[in-house]
Parts: C-alpha cells; structure tokens; sequence
C-alpha cells in the first residue's frame, strides 16, 4: 500500500487534464511539484482528425504522441487508474492501491466507450465490413471498409446515449459517399445514416445546412433508430425505432458502428456523480455542487453542453480561474463557462460547416463569415490549424 499527497490531484491526463494543470502551472509558478495527475494511458491522442484517418486523408500516427511527452513540467505523473472516492476524507484510491490525499481535486476523466452494449459488435468489429473512428485501434478498420466498398448498403449508426463529438457519425458517412463518387460506385451503393436523434443537428441555423448535403447527397435518413445488435458474418444489423419500439433487420456491405458511450466504471455510483454517473458541477462555475474543493471539466461532467476538445478548450480557464480564487480565498466574481463547444462538420474532402454554439443552442462563431455555408477555408482549419492549435497551444496551456 502506497500512500502520496498532493495539494492539487488531477483525474485524466487527456485534453481537459493536461490543459488544466499546464494554465495552473502558468499562472501559479509556486504549484510546482504540488500538483499530481492520475492517468494509466501510454499514449494521449489527437482524436478530432480520426475522421479523416478514417477517409484516408491522414495517417494515424500523426495523432499519437507518448503521454510521458506531455505532462506539464512542474506536475507529476502517477500511472495509475483510479478506483474509487472519498471526498469526506478527501482521498481516493487507485486500482494498484495507492491512496492518494489531496488539498483540491480536478476530474477529467473522459467518457467510456461501451461496445459490449451491442451484441455481436466487439466479434466483428475490423472485418465484415464493420468499422468505427471512435479508437485509435479501430480507424484504419474505416479507411479499409471504405476503400475496399464495391457497392451495395452503406450504413452508419448514431446511438441514443451522450458521445464525444456529436457530428463524428455524419462526417464519415458524407466522406465515404464522396469516396464513392469519385471511384464511380455510387451509383451502385445506397447510403444510410441510421441515427438514433430526431433531426441531422440540435442547432437550427447548421441542421439547415445538413439537410441539403444529405439531400444532395441523397442519403436515406432513418430518425429515431438506435442499433441494437450486430451479425457481422452475415452482414445484418438489428435496429429498434425508439418511438415504436418495434425492430427490424438491415443487410449491410458496410457498417459504421458509432458505440454508446457512457461515464466511466470508477464513477459510476460515486459519491462525485450524479444518478447517471456524471461528476455532478454547476454549469457555469464548474465547481462541484457538493463538494467545493472539487471541480471538473470535459467529457466526464453532467454539463448540458456537446462533448467535444473545443469546449474543453473554454471549460479549462474557467476551471483554473475558479480553483485559484478558492484556493486564495479570493471574494472576487467568479468566471462562468456559458455552455460554448464546437463541432466541425466536415460535408466532403475539401468542405466543412464550422459549427459553434453555446448552451442556448444559439451561434457562438469566431470568424466573420457566414459559417453554416461548407467551406474550404474551414476544412483546412480542422485539418491544418487545429491540431497545432491542441499540440503546441491548448496541451502547453497557452490558451
């Protein structure tokens, strides 16, 4: 049994982690060999460019770097998985039984994904023409379907549960209708984007765009329909539609599988998580409603807003600003997180809507464009700009 203190403990080492404790190290000097961040993971992955890992468009190993390359300099690095909280004692525990004490607590712990929730799914997933973007040791499974597709059902699944990047379902499937074009098979292969939401997009002025590239396109759309298993030897998908309840069988030649997702194991029935599993935080504050030495960010946390590295982008200074008043006892206004997130919707290999939005569901854009219009100038922003802006801005705590 291992015991360690740390004035700062920081759950999750991936883009809400490290971009937390490297703006605290800035802004605080004195933290310095005070703050300890808890993460298990060898490698720490640039996941919004898995789209086009999974259109052929870039190479995965572009978006791996060794986690031992990032930790902020100033902060430890404990190689452990978490176990379980105790906020009364203001303690956790790992898996390999240390027992870390902490003055303050940062989670940023990521979300799960939950393959084993469809049957049949872990057998067949990376053959039969089954594929997902949604691991790293699953992408190049996608480039393959896709390049290898030689007509017939093209389906891509959306579930019902929370998932990372919202819009990462419909980006692959418009980049492989677009393959399909050019390699002259569309006209033998019929596209389907089997969702299992009421609409293309929660925010209006976007969905409108998407209709028409869908339209365009002419992707069968099937609203309200949640993959429920898979037969990946005979290539048939089972769905159920969530209002009917009734099932019905799909074939498939090829099938994009986005997994339900769901709060990691160590936090579900915690004490720092809501009933559903989330860590529970005021939606503005991002301090825990219960524990106030406790705050969060990312995908772990119950806020209202779509889970992607863009809000976790805004989340970090919020959390970092709020922490420092507390820790200082300072009585000044606190910073507030107004639900801002983005989602770059990539419509074709040199187009892209450049989505930004807050909790309201109302436009929060940076540029002084129209951007619900696809463009070209957005689409290299994601694929040239942005993983720079994480790797040598965001990671580095410069913004």
């Amino acid at each position: 049994m291992d015991n360690r203190t740390a004035r700062i403990a920081v759950v999750g080492a991936g883009s809400g982690g490290i971009t937390a404790v490297a703006q605290l190290l800035r802004k605080r000097p004195a933290l310095k060999g005070h703050i300890l961040l808890i993460d298990p993971a060898e490698e720490h992955y640039y996941q919004p460019l898995w789209t086009l890992v999974g259109a052929g468009d870039v190479r995965k190993e572009t978006t791996a770097r060794p986690m031992s390359s990032l930790i902020p300099e100033g902060a430890e690095w404990l190689q452990e998985s978490v176990q379980t909280f105790a906020p009364e004692k203001n303690e956790l525990l790992t898996t390999q039984g240390t027992t870390v004490h902490y003055d303050y607590l940062i989670i940023a712990a990521g979300i799960q994904l939950n393959w084993k929730d469809v049957p049949g799914l872990v057998e067949t997933i990376g053959k039969n023409g089954v594929c997902s973007n949604y691991s790293y040791e699953t992408v190049s499974s996608t480039w393959d379907a896709i390049s290898h597709f030689k007509g017939g059902e093209a389906l891509f699944t959306m579930p019902s549960t929370p998932i990372k990047c919202g819009g990462a379902p419909q980006k692959i499937m418009y980049l492989a209708e677009e393959y399909f074009a050019q390699h002259n098979i569309r006209n033998k292969s019929s596209v389907h984007f089997m969702t299992a939401l009421p609409n293309m997009f929660a925010v209006p002025r976007y969905e409108k765009t998407l209709n028409e590239v869908v339209k365009r396109k002419q992707i069968q759309t099937h609203f309200k329909t949640e993959l429920v298993s898979i037969d990946g030897p005979n290539h048939v998908a089972t769905f159920e539609n969530l209002e009917t309840k009734e099932r019905f069988t799909h074939h498939f030649d090829l099938i994009h599988v986005t997994p339900p997702m769901g709060p990691m194991d160590f936090l579900k029935d915690s004490p720092v998580t809501d009933a559903s599993g989330w860590v529970d935080i005021d939606s503005k504050t991002l301090q825990h409603d219960r524990y106030e030495n406790i705050f969060a960010l990312g995908d772990c946390s119950n806020l209202p807003t779509s889970k992607t590295g863009a809000a976790i982008r805004k989340q970090a200074p919020v959390v970092v600003e709020n922490l420092i008043r507390f820790m200082e006892h300072q009585n000044h206004t606190k910073a507030e997180y107004d639900g801002y997130t983005s989602c770059p919707l990539v419509t074709g290999y040199n187009s892209l809507v450049m989505a930004e939005f807050d909790y309201e569901k109302e436009p929060a854009e940076s540029f002084p464009i129209d951007q619900s219009e696809e463009r070209l100038s957005m689409f290299l922003v994601k694929k040239h700009f942005l993983p720079v802006l994480y790797w040598d801005g965001m990671l580095k705590g410069l913004m």
